[in-house]
């Protein structure tokens, strides 16, 4: 069974960095998309960042230019560099990495930056 585990989150203040890490346990068949996600309380889920296995990106506006997402295909490891970060990036990251045949989701890490 496939887990992706988590790491790097905590409490910065703001115009800090903080890496997250992302890596799973099993193999998944095809990887194509690995991705992060954020959750505010009281807000939806939304897509932060995303890599193909192409190696194509693509980041929500409000992030562009501080943060990059990068993978080790090898390992099935996804990375999100948070740079410059802001109070409003607090939220819950997730992860995902999806293949062909199925998708999976990590635990999610508390990301807290305070003014």
């Amino acid at each position: 069974q496939v887990q992706l585990v988590e790491s790097g989150g905590g409490l910065v203040q703001a115009g800090g960095s903080l890496r997250l890490s992302c890596a799973a346990s099993g193999s998944i068949f095809s990887v194509n998309f690995m991705g992060w996600y954020r959750q505010a309380p009281g807000k939806q889920r939304e897509l932060v960042a995303a890599i193909t296995s192409g190696g194509s990106t693509n980041y929500l506006d409000s992030v562009k230019g501080r943060f990059t997402i990068s993978r080790d295909n090898a390992k099935n490891t996804v990375y999100l560099q948070m740079n410059s970060l802001k109070p409003e990036d607090t939220a819950v990251y997730y992860c995902k990495i999806a293949g062909t045949i199925s998708g999976h989701w990590g635990q999610g890490t508390q990301v807290t930056v305070s003014s």
